[in-house]
């Protein structure tokens, strides 16, 4: 018994699935939390001004879904990014450069953003 043609395999990373619908997400909850801060500004008849930002932050519901969506937007990021990197730069040293310095710099965004949230 013969076999005819090759067995085809398929090799990569396999995320390619995951990664689409974890942009989907993260972009629904960035929209969302949009929609929940100008409702909140539009919404208000205090003048705009630094105490209706600490007032709006300082309530700690509204502190988690500020916390969920800075980590949802750093992810939404390194997504993005990480396959920018993959599909146009082909050198594997730089690219591997690309990476590291990408995943520090979106931390350390994060990391601030976060500070920020929690000194108001």
């Amino acid at each position: 018994m013969s076999t005819y043609g090759t067995k085809r395999i398929v090799s990569g990373a396999h995320y390619g699935l995951r990664d689409w619908l974890a942009q989907r997400v993260t972009a629904v909850l960035m929209a969302l939390f949009t929609i929940v801060l100008l409702a909140q500004i539009l919404l208000t008849t205090k003048p705009l001004g630094y105490e209706l930002w600490a007032g709006i932050f300082s309530q700690q519901w509204m502190k988690f879904v500020t916390f969920a969506t800075i980590i949802a937007l750093a992810y939404h990021a390194w997504v993005g990014v990480r396959d920018i990197w993959m599909d146009y730069v082909k050198h594997v040293g730089l690219r591997l450069t690309l990476h590291v310095f990408t995943l520090v710099w979106l931390v350390g965004c994060a990391g601030w953003a976060i500070q920020v949230l929690w000194r108001l």
